[in-house]
């Protein structure tokens, strides 16, 4: 079971500490799925946008992958997103059922599950004795909720979930 609490608070402090417990290359990511839902009208950075901002990023995330085909036809589902693909979600809360849909003392403009798997990624970094996330923490932890929008995309994209999963979790420690 993740940790509901590391990630859950609505001050501004919260976004303050948070940057402190993030890679450099992590909080890169989180700051480019902010614009990114910003831009698209989103009212909240979902799983999606954190998937999106991890593969424009990190190149061991896209290391973590069947090689550059499936990366890209990943990358050109996401950035349909904004043009048609994903539609259906605009304006809605991503709630995947993951953990249940907080009304009070949410993370402002993060769904549910988005800030879930922030929490995951902390969750992991602190499992291996590190006091910052990085980004294939942030990745195993979006592939860890089945129900969410970033694993919509990557099966849309053909990619096999549990395989990745098990990638992930071979991967050495700290790596990001």
């Amino acid at each position: 079971m993740q940790n509901r609490t590391a990630y859950s608070g609505a001050d501004d402090s919260v976004h303050e500490d948070l940057g402190s417990r993030l890679t450099v290359e992590l909080a890169s990511v989180v700051s480019a799925a902010r614009r990114r839902a910003t831009r698209d009208g989103d009212r909240q950075v979902d799983t999606a946008h954190l998937l999106h901002g991890l593969l424009e990023s990190d190149p061991a995330v896209r290391a973590a992958f069947d090689g550059g085909p499936q990366v890209a036809r990943l990358l050109g589902y996401l950035v349909q997103r904004s043009i048609g693909y994903g539609l259906q979600w605009h304006g809605t809360v991503e709630d995947s059922g993951a953990v249940p849909v907080v009304t009070e003392g949410g993370v402002p403009g993060w769904s549910p599950a988005a800030a879930a798997a922030m929490d995951g990624a902390l969750d992991r970094a602190h499992a291996r004795y590190d006091t910052r996330a990085g980004c294939l923490d942030l990745l195993a932890a979006l592939v860890d909720d089945p129900e969410s929008r970033a694993v919509e995309v990557l099966r849309r994209a053909s990619v096999d979930t549990a395989r990745l999963a098990a990638r992930l979790d071979g991967e050495r420690p700290g790596q990001d």
